[in-house]
């Protein structure tokens, strides 16, 4: 049976906690991660009836896309419901583990599955993180190359947009002198010894560099490694706010709305004023995204898909694209089964079930024709 810090990571291990904003709390909010998880209920919010549902289907373990704590408590008391909810939980022996950010800005996140969802391909990230990014330089026999290359490759180095297995290499002369406690690879203790070296160059994530620096110097022959790491400011483009994508086929605005309105199972669109043009580039980010309506427009894109919209913001599209106000909870449904899907990719026998409870806030009244 896994452990809860098993169900984290096999969900941080695609959006590490390091991709999370500042003001967020995601991780672990209720419970004890050494703990055996038995079955996961999947959910958005976590709210009094999810709880309820989770003692029902004896689930110990929930795992949310918002926090259910994002600041401190002072107190634990019937007195508010996120209270009364982490009272039930420790009650129950239920573990409570959130997802937000950090899978917001993951590629392959909430985004992802929203702009799957719709039908677009040649997805690329709206708005990449800045830095992130580390340069690692090894030196090596070339006989052994391959082999720390390919341990690098298979830690997850060398990823670059739509490229994997990315590295440069220079061959030159290495020289050293083995001590007489040394236990050389190739030369002779106290002889200087010129050995012909390839000087690999490869590209890794932050939040890689530790497994693959590890996997290098486990494949690597030499007692001692010389090898440098660097801080880029090259933009991570496997990070970030957003998303970016063409549809198969160009819709008109209205066909693109109705489309939209039954992927998402709404029966309410607010949106910015028609163009007059075809939508065929979306740009478009779960939850609340209008601060990158200024990105989705850089990127020509036909129009946007977001939630949250304020009034004054439905006149900043200024006719360039069509901007539309999918709902919060709406664009961000399908988190859901990423989760569990997530799971189950690194656990296949484990119970990740998703929520019957319907937490949206959001209620619609629709006036009869």
């Amino acid at each position: 049976m896994p452990k809860v810090k098993d169900i984290i990571e096999a969900l941080t291990e695609v959006a590490p906690l390091s991709f999370q904003e500042s003001y967020d709390n995601a991780g672990l909010q209720v419970g004890d991660d050494q703990a055996g998880a038995d079955k996961a209920l999947v959910c958005v919010d976590v709210t009094e009836a999810i709880v309820n549902e989770a003692i029902e289907k004896r689930c110990n373990l929930i795992v949310s896309h918002h926090p259910l704590l994002f600041k401190g408590l002072k107190r634990v008391t019937p007195q508010t419901s996120v209270e009364r909810i982490v009272a039930q939980a420790l009650k129950h022996d239920i573990a409570i583990v959130s997802m937000h950010t950090n899978l917001d800005n993951s590629f392959m996140g909430v985004n992802r599955i929203l702009a799957e969802k719709i039908g677009l391909s040649q997805l690329r990230i709206l708005q990449p993180q800045d830095g992130g990014m580390r340069k690692l330089a090894v030196f090596c026999p070339m006989s052994a190359a391959d082999t720390v290359r390919k341990a690098m490759f298979d830690a997850g180095a060398g990823c670059i947009g739509n490229y994997d297995s990315c590295s440069f290499n220079v061959n030159g002369s290495g020289t050293f002198k083995a001590g007489v406690t040394a236990h050389p690879y190739v030369g002779e203790i106290g002889s200087l010894h010129v050995e012909n070296e390839v000087r690999i160059e490869t590209i890794v994530p932050d939040y890689l560099l530790h497994g693959v620096v590890t996997a290098m110097l486990k494949a690597h022959p030499y007692e001692e490694v010389a090898y440098d790491v660097y801080r880029l400011e090259n933009k991570n483009p496997l990070a970030g706010s957003g998303m970016l994508g063409e549809l198969a086929e160009p819709m008109s605005e209205i066909d693109f709305l109705q489309h939209l309105s039954q992927v998402l199972g709404t029966p309410c669109l607010r949106h910015s004023a028609l163009t007059g043009k075809n939508i065929s580039r979306v740009a478009l980010c779960g939850g609340a995204g209008s601060f990158l309506l200024h990105e989705a427009r850089r990127a020509k894109a036909d129009a946007f898909v977001t939630g949250d919209l304020k009034y004054h913001e439905f006149f900043d599209p200024e006719g360039a694209l069509l901007m539309v106000d999918g709902g919060h909870f709406e664009t961000e449904q399908f988190t859901k089964e990423l989760i569990s899907a997530l799971i189950r990719k690194k656990n296949p026998t484990f119970a990740a079930v998703i929520c019957e409870t319907v937490t949206n806030p959001v209620h619609y009244f629709v006036k009869n024709s």
